[in-house]
């Protein structure tokens, strides 16, 4: 039986082995994806030593397990259903599966399926071990099985690499999208300086906003994220006076129209209410960083001001498609970018590289 080198998590906590196992067949609407790059998201490093006691709630598959949340790669085999792809076509593999018989996935949203499991990742219900187990595969292998409607097809000018950063990407086009960010919005990113707040930049860039203020702790990051357009971008430093009073001064006193939070686990949640008090009335907040403290919002503030607060934490792969359509066209400029690409059987120096990142424009790959 022909065999492929897959890195597999054996004990919450352990190290990853690199071992072989049988490449697997695609069943008829699947494709058969080799993988020509994976990302190292940051929050992987918690997924594979603290979820089960931070968010329990949230299951991880059955171990061993392949984990890996963003492959990019080519079509190696579409299976006999398949239309519109064929082998070597470039993909990214959006890695969120859903049941496809609940009330939300038969009302045509599968992003709020009850069950809704980013493969190679974690589950969001009670029966997402189902979904690992018709989908074991995660980014981390060689070879790996995707549905034919999670792929989103990648132009030519972007590299796998940079394909492999589009998880967090993604997750900050759905937050904009979700506030309807464009010209003649004022849009906070509040973390502006991580994966996923420079994300949220470039694409709100992208967008043509023409004003966006980041917030950040560390100064020289904070200028380099300025630097990719001095004129729109405006920078907030933790610590140097309130977000609110220095957003509603450089607004007339007016506030921003969208606020898009990209603090993760371990972020005080002061400093998002600080940035929630920075909008104007009718504003929008849409949360897609994962904060793990609780907040403790003023809510009837909020009513009086009208100030809509938005949970988002993924995209489709229609989303995928707009984001790789942003980049073929250059208004998304993924160029910024700094890859550190190590080999799969080297996968754990990844893992222990996460901490060493120069902020989001670090892009940390494992390649097989």
């Amino acid at each position: 039986m022909a065999t492929m080198k897959a890195a597999r998590l054996h004990k919450i906590g352990g190290p990853m082995i690199v071992e072989d196992l049988p490449i697997p067949e695609p069943r008829p609407t699947d494709v058969l994806v080799r993988v020509k790059a994976c990302g190292i998201v940051p929050n992987l490093g918690n997924v594979l030593a603290k979820w089960q006691t931070w968010f329990p709630e949230l299951p991880l598959p059955n171990l061993p397990a392949i984990f890996g949340l963003d492959a990019a790669g080519t079509i190696e085999q579409p299976g006999s259903l398949v239309q519109h792809f064929k082998r070597g076509d470039r993909v990214y593999v959006n890695p969120g599966l859903a049941c496809g018989s609940c009330p939300s996935c038969r009302a045509n949203d599968p992003l709020n399926c009850r069950n809704y499991t980013f493969k190679g990742y974690f589950g969001f219900g009670p029966e997402a071990q189902k979904l690992f187990d018709a989908y074991p595969y995660g980014g981390l292998c060689e070879l790996m099985t995707a549905p034919q409607q999670n792929l989103v097809r990648l132009p030519d000018n972007v590299t796998f690499e940079q394909a492999a950063r589009f998880g967090y990407l993604g997750t900050a086009f759905a937050a904009l999208k979700k506030a309807n960010a464009g010209p003649g919005r004022s849009v906070i990113v509040n973390g502006g300086t991580g994966t996923l707040g420079l994300g949220a930049v470039l694409i709100a860039l992208g967008r043509g906003v023409p004003r966006v203020f980041i917030t950040g702790r560390n100064r020289a990051l904070l200028e380099r994220v300025k630097a990719l357009s001095s004129a729109r971008i405006e920078i907030l430093e933790i610590g140097k006076g309130t977000i609110a009073e220095r957003v509603r001064a450089a607004t007339d006193g007016v506030g921003a129209d969208i606020l898009i939070d990209c603090l993760g686990p371990g972020s005080p949640a002061a400093t998002m209410i600080d940035a929630i008090y920075a909008l104007r009335r009718g504003a929008k907040a849409v949360n897609c960083g994962g904060m793990g403290e609780k907040v403790a919002m003023d809510v009837h503030w909020m009513m009086d001001e009208q100030i809509e607060f938005i949970g988002s934490n993924w995209f489709s792969p229609g989303d995928g498609q707009d984001l790789a359509e942003m980049a073929r066209s250059g208004t998304l400029d993924l160029s910024v970018f700094e890859h550190r690409v190590t080999r799969l059987v080297q996968v754990n120096d990844a893992l222990a590289d996460i901490p060493n990142r120069n902020g989001g424009f670090t892009n940390i790959v494992v390649t097989p």
